[in-house]
């Protein structure tokens, strides 16, 4: 049952509303606040927002920016923290003592919104699986809102969305650590180690990733992961409606005998399915399990053969003499890079490197060393990456050329010229790419640019 948002308009007026992030997705939650008639106060680590700075001052919105913006939470009555923001953060764990109402966007989307939540999280696979559970909702005729990490901001759009619509969310673990409100369907697609920079340990972020469903009502499903050992362990212990998928034994969705079936009917072939690799079947069988109540097989068959795919992820750009390049940017953990790698029929240059996140890069070393022809690294892990190879290498008498690169562009015009033709080049950087880039999306379109320059 959602909550009226009536309450909490009545919540919100005349209090010190304290807004951390005065990014684009924050852009309508600050209008939407001042519209309520809060007293609002926007803090951001960024020494000046420009022409957005400007229009802020106009509308009388106090403004706590660079080195200390979050002493602007101190005498707040409600503070949005941003995702990335914890609750573990003295400024935080100094307002919830003193009494002051801690949430985010997405906290209170889930509280109050009327319509049918499906939400999506895991370590791999979420903006694919999020991507396919809305076009069969979509194609099977339903008014469908996509949000959370992918689409657009949605609070406040939130007395737009009636009962009978949708709403598709892609979840991060930040999200979900405080969240009291549990979508109506929840996938958790794998849990493998992620975000361990951030996250004190990897307790804390399989129990973020829980909340996703926890705090269902009655009739609620939660869809996992029969292959994962994590969330198999996590399907054994709750006692909510569990959905299993897997691409190995029978389950809820499941393959066999090449066949993608859901509760026992056949939808497709593995062949007629247009995206590529292993790991998009398990995204497939995973979306099938969570829109089963809604949508037909046939809707469901029609999906599978006809999504092409996402941006950034296993995205072919151009084949330059013979040479083939595929932008996999997305790829920001050691699985997701495995995954991609295990998607080509053949061995692969791969280029790799960035932001460190405090993962172990011994298990892409390991299993990826198969997968690999040559290895063109960069950023802040190079050298990590590349003493993990060295490691396997030696152990197993195997030799791989490794190549370390400047810049993404270096690493391009080094990664063509180890190349001969019918070779492949991926981008696929087992890292987060804060070192160098915005957001992964960034390194893609950037990468994409090079390549087509060659």
């Amino acid at each position: 049952m959602a909550y009226s948002f009536d309450e909490f308009k009545k919540f919100v007026f005349k209090k010190k509303v304290a807004i951390v992030g005065a990014g684009v997705s924050n852009t309508p939650l600050i209008q939407m606040m001042l519209d309520l008639g809060a007293n609002v106060v926007v803090c951001d680590k960024k020494t000046s927002l420009g022409e957005y700075e400007e229009e802020l001052k106009k509308k009388d919105v106090k403004l706590y920016l660079g080195e200390n913006y979050l002493e602007g939470t101190k005498e707040a009555d409600i503070i949005f923290r941003t995702p990335s923001l914890m609750p573990t953060n003295p400024y935080i764990k100094e307002a919830l003592d003193r009494g002051a109402y801690v949430t985010s966007e997405m906290g209170e989307f889930l509280k109050y919104c009327k319509g049918k939540v499906i939400g999506i999280t895991g370590s791999d696979g979420k903006t694919t699986t999020t991507t396919l559970v809305y076009e069969m909702l979509k194609k099977q005729g339903y008014n469908v809102f996509l949000g959370g990490n992918i689409g657009n901001p949605l609070f406040h759009r939130i007395e737009e969305i009636k009962e009978n619509d949708f709403v598709v969310l892609e979840l991060s673990s930040f999200q979900l650590i405080d969240a009291k409100f549990s979508p109506k369907v929840s996938i958790i697609t794998n849990i493998t180690p992620n975000h361990l920079d951030i996250h004190k340990d990897m307790q804390e972020y399989i129990e973020s990733k829980k909340n996703i469903f926890l705090h269902q009502e009655e009739g609620g499903v939660v869809v996992l992961n029969k292959d994962n050992e994590i969330t198999r362990k996590i399907a054994e212990e709750t006692d909510k409606n569990v959905r299993l998928f897997s691409r190995k034994e029978k389950a809820f969705s499941y393959l066999e005998e090449d066949n993608l079936i859901i509760d026992n009917n056949i939808v497709c072939h593995i062949d007629e399915v247009k995206l590529p690799g292993m790991h998009n079947i398990e995204n497939l069988l995973a979306a099938f399990a969570a829109v089963y109540d809604f949508v037909s097989i046939d809707t469901m068959r029609y999906v599978a053969m006809n999504f092409s795919g996402v941006e950034h992820r296993i995205e072919f750009v151009r084949e330059v003499n013979g040479i083939k390049f595929y932008n996999d940017s997305i790829a920001s953990s050691p699985a997701r890079t495995l995954a991609g790698l295990k998607s080509f029929k053949q061995k692969v240059i791969l280029i790799a490197g960035g932001y460190d996140k405090n993962i172990p890069f011994e298990p892409l070393a390991e299993e990826g060393i198969d997968y690999i022809k040559c290895l063109v690294l960069l950023g802040k892990t190079k050298d990590k990456i590349k003493n993990a190879f060295l490691k396997v290498m030696e152990e197993r008498n195997i030799e791989i050329p490794i190549v370390i690169a400047d810049s993404l562009e270096d690493a391009v015009l080094k990664a063509y010229n180890a190349a001969e033709k019918g070779d492949i080049i991926t981008l696929s950087p087992a890292c987060a790419s804060f070192d160098m880039f915005k957001n992964f999306e960034e390194r893609g379109r950037i990468f994409k640019e090079i390549v087509n320059k060659i």
